[in-house]
């Protein structure tokens, strides 16, 4: 230390540093009467050393050395540190200390009387209490929610479990405990054993996703009960900070098996109509023939009765024609692997467009096909929607000046497709049955249709998982908007 600030501290009044000190601070001879008060003493407990020194400690009535003083017991060993007392102040009211004790001895060892040094701490024990309080109250009413969360799970007839990091069941509803068994389980065995009878981790557990805050959605198989559930998996007891996860499963065994029941009888019904479409199809080209001949070597023998009787029989042919091509690609919808590969819908959609290129000559209809993305949808259906929705821009385009409009565009997981013209456009409460079969809107009434091409589009939306509708466009028309996946199998 440096000789001039070691000489200046030796030199320093010890009762000028007392005082100062931000610490309560008096000592008492072995009688314990206060012989010596400092200012921060004064300020705590409102009493002036003239009032404080010559009087017993005791005057502060203190709890608990107002009954029993502790400061010269032989029992306590001395310092005695971080010792919590109340007093009570010349107001009146009565303040919460924090105090330290020792004894003075002189140079023999002899006790000559003892020190404490103290502050307030009143207002953190005020803090305290009240932190206290609402922790409890709180306790309390999260264990009311617990019990009211406990209570409606029971009463589910799906059953739900929930379990914390470490995959350890903590509650199973009664649904629950009928497929997983007893009660004496629950908390001793993780849920990848109880439930799947597993060793280790499923490979597809979600636990990490939820306790990150995310819903997942699965869908499981028990095959000890042979059954399958449709499970949701939710963060515990909230989105933002869990610490556990929900499971609550609803048994869908019966709605696969429904589902699949009816994939097979679309899948038959499919083949039927693919067949009989097939077989009513061939006839209809010897017919035709035979009836272009008729009409080409008889046509001066043949009256004009004869001549419309003919061309009336090819009229009916290709109508016949026409819908049985239609109902054959309404039927393979269903029959089409999906691709390996994405596939370039703008490219699909302009050749299309060169094959109705009779078509858009004769209406002398202006097309626009812009950048549209890719799907994985099979080419020839992709093509059969493009040809179906062109098809029928074309047919109810606008008679002056016809404009189509061919755009998509790609969302987060899904495309969108969208054909728009400025025809008659279609009455709103027509919009939802002209993708039916054999439905056509009432704008439609004179020209040639099958009312297969929409309810096709519409079908191959559905196996798609997609979905079609159509909405007016701005100004006149009709829009329609194909929905589908980014990439989704059958």
């Amino acid at each position: 230390m440096n000789s001039n600030l070691y000489r200046l501290l030796a030199e320093y009044p010890l009762e000028t540093l007392l005082q100062t000190i931000p610490t309560g601070l008096f000592l008492v001879n072995p009688d314990k009467v206060i012989v010596y008060w400092n200012a921060e003493a004064e300020r705590i407990t409102g009493f002036s050393a003239a009032e404080a020194v010559g009087q017993q400690c005791s005057f502060l009535y203190g709890d608990p050395c107002y009954a029993e003083c502790g400061l010269f017991s032989e029992i306590t060993p001395k310092p005695d540190i971080g010792l919590t007392c109340s007093i009570q102040h010349k107001d009146g009211r009565t303040i919460t200390l924090s105090k330290n004790v020792d004894l003075l001895r002189d140079n023999d060892g002899a006790i000559i009387g003892g020190i404490e040094a103290f502050v307030d701490i009143s207002r953190l024990k005020e803090l305290e209490n009240s932190l206290r309080f609402a922790v409890e109250e709180r306790t309390r009413e999260l264990e009311v929610e617990k019990s009211g969360l406990w209570a409606v799970l029971d009463g589910m007839l799906d059953p739900a479990y929930i379990c914390d990091a470490n995959y350890r069941i903590f509650f199973a509803n009664q649904a629950m405990l009928d497929i997983i068994g007893e009660v004496g389980e629950i908390g001793e065995k993780p849920c990848y054993q109880v439930i799947y009878q597993r060793e280790q981790v499923c490979e597809d557990c979600p636990l990490k996703q939820v306790l990150q805050g995310h819903i997942v959605h699965q869908e499981k198989t028990l095959s000890e009960i042979e059954r399958t559930y449709e499970v949701v998996h939710s963060p515990y007891p909230s989105a933002k900070n869990p610490t556990r996860k929900l499971g609550v499963s609803r048994d869908i065994t019966e709605r696969i098996e429904t589902k699949r029941q009816l994939q097979q009888t679309n899948r038959e019904l499919d083949a039927f109509v693919s067949t009989v479409s097939h077989d009513l199809r061939s006839p209809l080209t010897p017919l035709i023939g035979f009836a272009e001949l008729l009409e080409e070597r008889s046509d001066k023998q043949l009256d004009d009765i004869g001549r419309e009787c003919i061309t009336e029989i090819k009229k009916t042919a290709e109508k016949m024609k026409d819908l049985l091509d239609d109902l054959l690609s309404l039927s393979r919808v269903g029959q089409m692997k999906v691709p390996d590969r994405t596939i370039d819908a703008t490219l699909i959609a302009e050749d299309i467009l060169l094959e109705l290129a009779d078509k858009v000559l004769e209406c002398q209809a202006k097309v626009e096909i812009k950048k549209l993305p890719e799907v994985k949808i099979p080419e020839s259906l992709l093509a059969d929607l493009f040809r179906n929705l062109l098809g029928n821009a074309l047919k109810y385009a606008a008679k002056s000046n016809p404009c189509i409009e061919v755009s998509g565009r790609q969302f987060f997981d899904r495309i969108r497709f969208v054909v728009a013209d400025h025809g008659p456009g279609i009455a709103a409460a027509e919009r939802e049955e002209v993708f039916e079969p054999f439905k056509r809107g009432s704008s439609s009434k004179g020209s040639v249709g099958t009312g297969i091409g929409l309810a096709t589009v519409a079908k191959i939306a559905r196996v798609f998982d997609g979905n079609v509708w159509v909405e007016e466009t701005p100004g006149g028309g009709a829009t329609f908007i194909v929905d589908l996946p980014i990439s989704k199998g059958k």
